[in-house]
């Protein structure tokens, strides 16, 4: 069966690791002290019988002997016997516990009979078990002194039995524990999920709340900020549309009211000249809008590519200056160009001319008559100024935005020159900049510099 519940799948894991906790401890814990303890009570009865031994050569051994020799090693029994032909025969025996027979085979005895030195191990008589030593005496003969490890096994399997008990315990209030956090932490990730749902499905009125300040906090405020996101490319979406509508919808509507009165056959030739250049201003106008929506486009989708080839700066300046001089003289505007102290810079020659025609005609467009407008050639930067009125500081975040004005209206062009202007300068490793006071606004093109100090004509 598959695990879906996040609380489910946590408490699996945390009863897997208590679990396996629990069988390395007990794997680690009851071997070692059943080996530890059985090791110290061998110790124990081999210094006994070593003593035994040495008292066994300066005095009789006799039944009173043994059964001192039983409480003097604090064990279950002491027999003593002789060694007969590789044979073992018990001479007197302590019989307090145990078997009466059987102790000619104990192997204990046997291996320290053929090697006439000290032995020690654990033998089982009757299912009981017992930790046996076997040493010679100067005899030749061999005590036996052995002891139960009953005693010390029931403490090992209490030991066990309560190592079970807390392991039980425990894997209990881990699955508990995990049930209940997982349970807690599975609502949060639903309320995200319901969250996701709503930005999804459009609605980004609803804040993403979670007071947490663990990853699942950060995550909701992740989730938060892409809701403002979404929302503001929303708002610049639905503008977008809008307002590109109106910049269409203008020029069309325009061009099939000057058709219908061209229609008209009393017309003069005056007046049909003035209509014809009319329409041409607005097909222009068409046609330039259809660019510009044509490179944001490129430039969402990333296809947009520029070229790094060596630019004059100060021959772009110029080039912008014949370009508007008689725009600038329709509409009043003095128009300076200053390149002399224009270098070479890394860029689209024709993508730098772009940005400068829209800087240019945006000095021109948005400034009262008679505002002196300067193109600047500055080493590796291009820069518009002009004395006009200035940008407010609240909006100058808002000049580069598509289709808006700074009192939130469109532009009486397409609107969209200088957000184009500022994404083309940062393609091309630059950065376009805005430093606006009253009485002066200056818009720079910074580009990448080169090396170069003069154009290699191709």
């Amino acid at each position: 069966m598959r695990i879906r519940s996040v609380g489910a799948r946590l408490s699996v894991a945390l009863a897997i690791v208590v679990a396996g906790a629990l069988g390395v401890v007990w794997i680690a814990l009851v071997p070692t002290l059943h080996r530890n303890l059985v090791t110290g009570r061998l110790s124990l009865l081999s210094q006994s019988a070593k003593q035994i031994a040495r008292e066994a050569g300066t005095t009789r051994v006799d039944q009173n002997f043994i059964n001192d020799a039983v409480h003097t090693a604090d064990a279950s029994r002491v027999v003593y016997l002789q060694v007969q032909k590789h044979a073992l025969v018990p001479l007197i025996d302590s019989r307090i516990t145990g078997p009466s027979t059987g102790v000619a085979r104990d192997p204990i005895a046997l291996r320290a009979a053929h090697g006439l030195s000290l032995a020690r191990g654990t033998v089982t008589y009757n299912g009981e078990p017992f930790a046996e030593v076997a040493i010679p005496d100067q005899r030749h003969n061999i005590f036996l002194v052995s002891a139960s490890l009953h005693g010390t096994i029931e403490s090992i399997d209490l030991v066990g039995r309560r190592l079970l008990w807390a392991g039980l315990i425990a894997l209990t209030l881990a699955v508990l524990t995990g049930w209940i956090a997982a349970t807690a932490f599975g609502r949060r990730i639903r309320r995200l999920e319901r969250a996701a749902d709503r930005i999804a499905a459009g609605d980004f009125a609803h804040p993403v709340v979670d007071r947490g300040s663990d990853e699942i906090g950060e995550l909701a405020q992740a989730f938060d900020r892409m809701r403002l996101q979404l929302a503001q490319l929303d708002d610049a979406r639905r503008a977008f549309i809008a307002n590109a509508s109106h910049e269409l919808r203008t020029p069309i509507f325009s061009l099939g009211g000057f058709l219908e009165l061209l229609r008209d056959e009393d017309l003069d030739e005056s007046t049909r000249a003035d209509f014809m250049t009319s329409m041409s201003e607005q097909v222009e106008r068409l046609s330039k809008l259809a660019t510009d929506l044509l490179d944001l486009s490129r430039l969402d989708a990333g296809g947009l590519r520029v070229t790094a080839d060596p630019v004059a700066v100060a021959e772009v300046a110029d080039a912008l200056g014949d370009e508007f001089a008689a725009v600038a003289l329709q509409r009043h505007h003095e128009l300076e160009v200053d390149g002399a102290l224009g270098g070479v810079a890394l860029a689209d020659r024709e993508r730098v001319l772009q940005i400068g025609r829209a800087l240019v005609d945006n000095a021109l467009l948005h400034t009262p008559k008679d505002t002196h407008v300067r193109i600047v050639a500055d080493g590796a930067t291009l820069a518009v100024e002009d004395d006009g009125p200035g940008i407010p500081r609240e909006h100058q975040e808002r000049v580069f935005a598509r289709f808006t004005r700074l009192d939130g209206s469109r532009t009486a062009g397409t609107g969209l020159g200088l957000a184009i202007a500022h994404e083309l300068a940062g393609l091309m490793g630059g950065e376009l900049e805005l430093e606006s006071t009253p009485g002066r606004t200056r818009f720079t093109l910074v580009l990448p510099a080169t090396h170069a100090t003069a154009l290699i004509p191709a």
